[in-house]
């Protein structure tokens, strides 16, 4: 398993639609702005296998709805990803699937992404699923 710790939160799916109504230069500068802070914090490997990706999101408060906070992120999280290498693409034959969680930490806020191997539906436990990147 490979765990990413992202700091902050992001925009959400109602920001990825004003920005739309503004035109796709506008929406895709958005998107591209926060796939490079994704892939800051990504490591240097490349899964071979199908992965079951988990998000924790950690808000400062309730205020945001969970499905706009997480369907971006999905989006934007899962393109850094291809973009970075991490995984060969992101279909059905790379993404067997995902999960949330929300929680609240007001001092802390951020999202864990857990990715994990999976095999016939069940997780994996070996390193030799993904290789190192240079």
């Amino acid at each position: 398993m490979i765990q990413v710790i992202i700091p902050g939160t992001f925009k959400n799916l109602n920001n990825y639609t004003e920005e739309a109504g503004k035109g796709y230069h506008a929406r895709n500068s958005m998107k591209k702005k926060d796939q490079r802070r994704i892939i800051q914090y990504l490591p240097k490997v490349r899964f071979k296998k199908p992965v079951h990706i988990r998000y924790v999101f950690y808000e400062p408060n309730r205020r945001r709805d969970k499905d706009n906070i997480s369907s971006y992120f999905h989006k934007i999280f899962q393109d850094a990803c291809v973009q970075a290498g991490v995984l060969k693409n992101d279909g059905w034959k790379e993404i067997e699937g995902f999960s949330d969680e929300f929680h609240v930490d007001q001092k802390y806020p951020r999202i864990e992404i857990y990715m994990e191997v999976m095999e016939n539906g069940k997780e994996r436990r070996t390193d030799s699923d993904y290789t190192a990147q240079n």
